[in-house]
């Protein structure tokens, strides 16, 4: 063989080799970004504060060097990095006053973030005035026909405040009707009661908080709810929202039902019956509120790698950029909820996709890599995408998202948010096995995370969509430490201002994770394969609509 053949070979072997050869994600690169990301630097990446601009400004930055191009809003025949979300934002001026009558003209106030998180209005109201609503007990809240049941029976609640309880009528024990038992669906979510309320045109919904069926503290819940709101800008925002959405206490509930001679614990026994029917607390409600509304413009984050024989095709990587911006202090007078594990973490893995992507051949298919905003305030962002997609949703491959990863080393195994039945989970368990890794179904699907994460709203739209979750089965320490660690972080750090990078994490995890996702992604954008949701799913009609685009 003479030199220049030798040449050649030598560099088809190397080329062919450098093609095979799996991207390295690497431990410190990954810990960077959590760690930038989740300083004070960033005031807790709130939505429409200057957090944002820096935030924006920062995956750009890192999107551009990954090689990637602008993918967002086409202006003028030029694509933008970033998709405008136009956003209704709301806000408290000062604190709201609200307090209750009781039976017996006993009166009970209720203190903002003490014994109730009472959200700015949404729905269009500068105000919040109430004066002597009726409180009527109306059990989970649930109107489902398939199941035969209905929480309202034929009592009109117009104008009424609705006490009700978070989760399924079978969360803790059997039901008159299917809900799931412990997993949870989406009539056990807040949003869905919300929903459900203004519908009936109650005045408005106060939701009572326990921490197993709801899945997290009350630290949670008032530091969710008691800051700026946001909500997608509606034609007719009533129709979606009550003008006073809330939480309350437990004990605030059961002071409630005795002053009215009845059992609380009875009453949501009795709640799990169909023939259940709603109660009159005997009671009213006083509140009165101002907030200062407007309408914002929030920004996804849109990077793109163009596909080289099928670009019109599209494969999403997906995490969301917010978190709680600055609020309350805590106990050590904290103010920042850095966010870095949620969803520092998810950045920073969307970040290491981009740049390994970005630096290899280009794969046949398109790849969308996209920071959405607003997932804290109700999936907003991901929403707006899912109703105004930069690229058609027909011809979107799935949606492959990171939300809250795991930082203590590596997994035996690994799962997604809730028990959804795809193609696309099918084929992430032959990668994983590849790699000695086995799924475990969602160890807690009475927490609702199927609906927490951005992964639903492109579901809804019957986009293949998963929310990677990183494994609790650690190859340190086993499912007991790995269980243990993740009670931890709920209890301590989630939605809180301890949620701070820490120079112990181990990021060797995350770097398994992103292999396996790049290894799933690599294969579907070179395919021709187009996942599909089970026959049964809930989201398989909306995906067949579209199946004439896949052809």
């Amino acid at each position: 063989m003479n030199r220049l053949a030798l040449f050649l070979a030598t560099s088809t072997l190397a080329a062919a080799s450098a093609i095979a050869a799996p991207p390295q994600f690497d431990a410190k690169r990954l810990s960077d970004h959590v760690r930038i990301l989740g300083s004070d630097a960033y005031e807790g990446r709130g939505v429409a504060t200057r957090a944002e601009t820096k935030t924006v400004n920062y995956l750009v930055a890192q999107f551009r060097a990954a090689g990637l191009r602008p993918g967002g809003d086409l202006v003028r025949g030029k694509r933008l990095w970033t998709q405008a979300v136009p956003l209704l934002k709301s806000n408290f001026v000062g604190e709201p006053k609200v307090s209750l009558m009781l039976a017996g003209s006993k009166t009970l106030p209720l203190v903002q973030r003490e014994q109730i998180a009472l959200r700015s209005p949404m729905n269009g109201s500068k105000a919040v005035n109430i004066a002597g609503a009726p409180l009527v007990f109306v059990g989970y809240g649930v109107t489902a026909p398939e199941r035969g049941w209905d929480d309202f029976k034929d009592v009109d609640v117009k104008g009424k405040i609705l006490v009700l309880l978070i989760n399924d009528p079978d969360f803790e024990g059997p039901a008159d009707a299917d809900f799931g038992g412990k997993a949870m669906t989406y009539y056990g979510r807040w949003t869905y009661k919300y929903e459900e309320a203004a519908r009936r045109g109650a005045a408005g919904v106060m939701l009572v908080h326990e921490t197993a069926p709801a899945a997290y503290g009350w630290n949670t819940v008032k530091n969710s709810n008691t800051n700026t709101m946001f909500d997608i800008v509606r034609d007719n925002p009533p129709a979606s929202h009550t003008g006073f959405e809330s939480w309350i206490q437990r004990d605030a509930a059961q002071a409630i039902f005795a002053a009215a001679g009845l059992d609380f614990d009875k009453a949501k026994a009795d709640a799990r019956r169909k023939d259940f029917r709603p109660i009159d607390l005997k009671a009213t409600l006083d509140a009165s509120a101002t907030a200062t509304t407007s309408v914002i413009t929030s920004h996804n984050v849109a990077g793109m790698l163009r596909g080289k024989t099928r670009p019109n095709e599209t494969l999403i990587y997906s995490a969301h950029w917010d978190h709680l911006g600055i609020g309350q202090p805590d106990a050590k007078g904290d103010r920042n909820y850095n966010g870095a594990v949620d969803n520092g973490t998810g950045l920073a893995q969307l970040i290491a996709q981009a740049r390994a992507f970005g630096r290899a051949p280009r794969t046949d298919r398109s790849i969308l890599f996209l920071a959405v905003t607003a997932e804290e305030k109700g999936l907003l962002g991901s929403e707006y995408y899912g109703t105004h997609p930069l690229y058609p949703l027909g011809t979107t491959v799935g949606m492959l998202n990171t939300d809250s990863m795991g930082v203590h080393g590596s997994s035996r195994d690994f799962s997604i948010s809730g028990s959804a039945k795809l193609g696309l989970l099918d084929d992430l368990i032959e990668e994983a096995a590849k790699r000695g890794r086995r799924f475990t179904p969602d160890p807690h699907p009475e927490a609702g995370h199927f609906y927490r994460s951005d992964h639903f709203t492109l579901a809804k739209v019957g986009v293949p969509a998963i929310s990677f979750d990183s494994g609790n089965d650690l190859v340190n320490g086993g499912t007991a430490r790995g269980e243990e660690l993740a009670k931890d972080y709920v209890t301590r750090m989630y939605h809180q201002p301890a949620d701070e990078w820490q120079s112990n994490w181990d990021f060797s995890g995350i770097v398994a994770d992103a292999q396996l996702l790049h290894a799933l992604g690599l294969r579907l954008a070179n395919s021709r394969e187009w996942p599909n949701w089970s026959q049964d799913s809930e989201f398989r009609a909306a995906r067949d609509k579209t199946a004439v685009m896949r052809r």
